[in-house]
């Protein structure tokens, strides 16, 4: 069965090598995603979906990210954070 998880990127990593590491803040926890040029290495995540994910870096910008039923990212849906909603109901 598919499933996704949401939450914010943050930290990223880009190596010369052309890799680059993803630090998924979800759920109270920080998860570490990886795209490498190398096929073999395992969790290797799509590099637009990578690109994509590191983009929103200190941005107000949320993501969820779909994976298929072998754990595989198959695409992200961005949208903006709603982190006012108990400040509004404050005033």
């Amino acid at each position: 069965m598919a499933h996704s998880i949401f939450g914010e990127v943050v930290g990223v990593r880009k190596f010369t090598n052309g890799d680059i590491e993803i630090d998924f803040f979800h759920e109270d926890e920080i998860t570490e995603y990886r795209y490498s040029s190398d096929p073999s290495r395992l969790s290797n995540f799509p590099k637009e979906l990578a690109e994509t994910l590191a983009s929103t870096l200190a941005s107000d910008i949320c993501v969820e990210i779909y994976f298929e039923d072998d754990g595989t990212p198959s695409y992200v849906e961005l949208e903006e954070c709603d982190y006012d909603e108990d400040d509004d109901e404050d005033d």
